[in-house]
């Protein structure tokens, strides 16, 4: 597998956090571990809306050996792409970012590809983010968060991904406030979840105040059931 799409149930669901994550175990166990100068991970982003998270990419990844951080389309506005596009009279051009990212397969080991919202949030008038991961072909991982009402978020995803027949390798668990761990059996139970998807819990984030020890982050990715993601 050259590449991964990071999708989510919805918007702020920490879909920058678990790609950064893996990003970090690559770096830390694939990168400087077998000391290959050809070893390339290339971060994606499917479109670029705001700056918060991209300012973040960049903070962490921009001047590390053999890690590219990648927007071929970006828009200002924080908002669904079309809107946003819309609003700055500009033009999603889809074409140009299938070429940018094959590009970035040809050169890369692996490309960590984070969509944006949800697998039904729009990209242009005519597509959803589950349209891009039918039409590319791309192995799947959806980020859902501990909070309420997640459960249904996730069943409606990955319904969708199923309709689509998106090839969903599992779920990650996020955890967006300090107490969400805690939390995990009354809002997002992994077994009622994999009894409902029929979908493989892949592991869970924690939450996190510093996300620049990347050496954490690693080491928190090392106990995911990784095989069940990257076969």
């Amino acid at each position: 597998m050259t590449a991964l799409l990071i999708a989510g149930t919805d918007t702020d669901v920490g879909k920058t956090f678990v790609t950064i994550s893996l990003a970090a175990y690559w770096q830390q166990y694939k990168i400087t571990q077998q000391k290959n100068s050809q070893t390339l991970l290339s971060i994606f982003k499917l479109i670029q809306t705001g700056s918060g998270d991209w300012e973040l990419y960049n903070r962490l990844f921009a001047d590390t050996e053999f890690i590219e951080v990648l927007a071929p389309c970006c828009l200002s506005t924080p908002v669904a792409p079309p809107i946003a596009a819309a609003k700055e009279n500009k033009i999603i051009d889809l074409g140009k970012i299938w070429q940018e990212f094959k590009i970035a397969q040809q050169k890369s080991d692996l490309v960590l590809l984070e969509s944006l919202g949800g697998l039904g949030s729009p990209v242009t008038k005519e597509l959803i983010v589950g349209n891009i991961a039918a039409d590319w072909r791309l192995p799947t991982v959806l980020v859902v968060p501990v909070r309420l009402g997640a459960i249904a978020n996730t069943v409606a995803n990955v319904a969708l991904a199923r309709s689509l027949k998106i090839n969903l390798k599992g779920i990650i668990l996020n955890c967006p406030q300090t107490d969400a761990e805690s939390k995990i059996e009354d809002l997002t139970p992994i077994n009622l979840i994999q009894s409902l998807t029929q979908v493989p819990i892949i592991g869970i984030l924690p939450y996190l105040t510093d996300l620049t020890n990347t050496r954490e982050l690693a080491q928190i990715v090392a106990d995911w059931d990784l095989e069940l993601m990257m076969a």
